[in-house]
């Protein structure tokens, strides 16, 4: 929540005033940049004076916007935490590759004219699984401490027009998935796994992808 300016938190805050007597302690798996999408957030929360669990998505629906949708609710244990009892998150990028842009993707997906090297994409996506050092994909002044992250799998797929590139890790760094793929798009195979080594810095990775063609796609627990 950010005074001032319309986001999630502050709408889900707004439901949850509108539905319960009293809540506390919420909890989000995942912050998204302004103009990401987020196909599976997940929200924790301790609530009184309410409806039961089992008609909690129907209530909170029927007060939130049109932008936002609450798609399931359940009981969990006393020390579920939707942030910190996250085990890994899985994110989609969707890159439009054709001449012509498509005002059905705008703000949806990146679109990029320009011809991509599929083999040199799918040999990128190969080098990110694993334990790496990301922070040249990362802020230089990112209030990160620990830089190193694990990939569990990263690979492109195509969609009909659409490149998509799926991505899980236990954790991600900041703008990290925009940032890979700026770089994957702008440089090559071999200058993305010298980055993976950990001596880079920000100002050597290429490009930031665009907000819009990212979703946070699941979180796992």
């Amino acid at each position: 929540m950010q005074p001032g300016v319309r986001t999630v938190e502050g709408e889900l805050r707004a439901a949850l005033d509108s539905v319960y007597g009293r809540w506390d302690s919420l909890a989000v798996a995942g912050r998204t940049d302004t103009g990401v999408h987020a196909l599976a957030n997940v929200a924790s929360a301790e609530v009184e004076g309410g409806p039961p669990t089992e008609r909690a998505r129907e209530a909170l629906n029927a007060v939130l916007p049109d932008d936002l949708a609450i798609v399931a609710a359940d009981p969990v244990a006393e020390d579920f935490h939707a942030r910190h009892s996250a085990r890994a998150r899985a994110y989609r990028y969707r890159i439009l590759r054709r001449r012509a842009p498509s005002p059905l993707e705008a703000r949806r997906a990146w679109w990029n004219p320009r011809p991509l090297d599929r083999a040199a994409l799918d040999e990128s996506a190969a080098l990110l699984v694993g334990e790496h050092d990301f922070r040249a994909f990362t802020p230089s002044a990112t209030q990160h401490r620990l830089l190193t992250r694990t990939v569990l799998q990263a690979r492109w797929v195509e969609v009909g027009e659409l490149l998509e590139l799926e991505i899980e890790a236990n954790s991600f760094l900041r703008h990290m998935v925009r940032t890979l793929v700026g770089t994957m798009v702008d440089q090559s195979p071999a200058q993305v796994s010298e980055l993976l080594r950990g001596g880079g810095r920000r100002e050597d990775a290429g490009s930031t992808a665009p907000p819009w063609g990212l979703y946070l796609e699941r979180v796992r627990y």
